[in-house]
């Protein structure tokens, strides 16, 4: 990626202020950040005060503004999306427009403009998913497949990972404002399990699908999981609260026990790369038979990759795991946090 030129949409938010931190020093020629939010883009802007930040005002559903925002780019990082699992269950229609809709429009502008490589991430939730936000990532991946073949300039991977730890939206800033207000800790089912990634672990799982990624490509890191109950514990640990109360609130619509990373049909044809896996893009053509006539004996066997079977941690691991995440450092050192970003 030296001295190219790097977009990342929607990148304002927590994977694209971790990437922007990563490659500001860099000697990428120029970083564009496209997104909606202006105060977050001004922000921003005054804290780098660096000629190679460029910033572009315009939203992933309006073709022509990410075109405009996609010429002359070498690579793609696209994180743009809606991402909160309640609001896509109440606008369906608006996840579809922001995360499928908005992700060919990205794809297609990138092809237009002969860039290099883009990226595009998804979420667990992708798997098997029975809630709008999953549904509509899922159909997002299937775009980002279906575009990358026959494609010759311009290579498209996906990177699909878990739970991000005090990313916007997530639970650990709730269980943190809670205990500071003096509310119980809210838990749906205490022994609901989640994957548990550091936003550098989300980037360096992006940087390794960029470095290695063939045509169509789906990349997973390996992440070990924690229940509720065992991440509630570790949070009122960290934060000196030990007997500060919780309640149980019950499973949310939209909810799922687990989470799944690679579905049991995808586990028959991964390839196990040590810290990561890497899914082959279905590669059948438009010979329906193929679809039909043909099966494979392998998935039979095969299990699922989820939060219920990977590496578990117990409390003193997460508490580990959570004094390494930057949000829950600045709740130490008493700094001044809202919500994630």
């Amino acid at each position: 990626m030296n001295k190219g030129v790097l977009l990342i949409t929607g990148g304002t938010g927590s994977f694209g202020k971790t990437m922007l931190n990563r490659f500001i020093q860099s000697n990428i020629k120029e970083i564009r950040i496209f997104s909606r939010d202006e105060k977050k883009q001004d922000d921003l802007r005054k804290f780098y005060k660096s000629p190679k930040l460029k910033f572009y005002i315009g939203d992933v559903r309006e073709y022509q503004s990410v075109l405009n925002a996609v010429r002359g780019v070498n690579y793609v990082f696209h994180a743009a999306a809606l991402k909160q699992v309640p609001s896509c269950e109440f606008y369906p229609l608006e996840a579809v427009r922001t995360n499928v809709l908005g992700t060919e429009n990205v794809l297609e502008a990138a092809i237009y403009s002969n860039v290099r490589r883009v990226i595009c991430l998804s979420t667990d939730k992708a798997v098997y998913p029975i809630n709008a936000m999953g549904i509509s990532k899922a159909l997002m991946e299937k775009v980002a497949v279906a575009k990358s073949r026959g494609q010759r300039n311009t290579i498209i991977n996906i990177t699909r990972y878990g739970n991000v730890m005090a990313s916007r939206g997530s639970v650990i800033p709730l269980f943190v404002e809670q205990i500071r207000k003096g509310q119980p800790l809210t838990l749906t089912d205490p022994e609901m399990t989640r994957f548990m990634m550091t936003l550098d672990d989300a980037v360096d799982l992006v940087l390794y699908a960029f470095k290695h990624g063939k045509p169509g490509e789906i990349f997973v890191q390996k992440a070990p999981a924690a229940t509720i109950r065992v991440l509630a514990e570790a949070i009122k640990n960290v934060l000196s609260a030990r007997e500060h109360p919780t309640k149980i609130m019950g499973t949310r619509h939209g909810e799922k026990l687990f989470e799944v990373l690679l579905s049991r049909e995808e586990m028959a044809n991964a390839e196990d790369l040590g810290r990561y896996y890497r899914v082959p893009p279905d590669l059948r053509d438009l010979n329906y038979s193929k679809f039909i006539d043909k099966g494979e004996p392998k998935i039979s066997s095969a299990h699922e990759y989820n939060s219920h079977n990977t590496e578990r941690l117990d409390v003193a691991d997460m508490e580990r795991l959570l004094i390494q995440v930057d949000y829950i450092k600045k709740v130490l050192r008493r700094e001044e946090v809202g919500a994630a970003a």
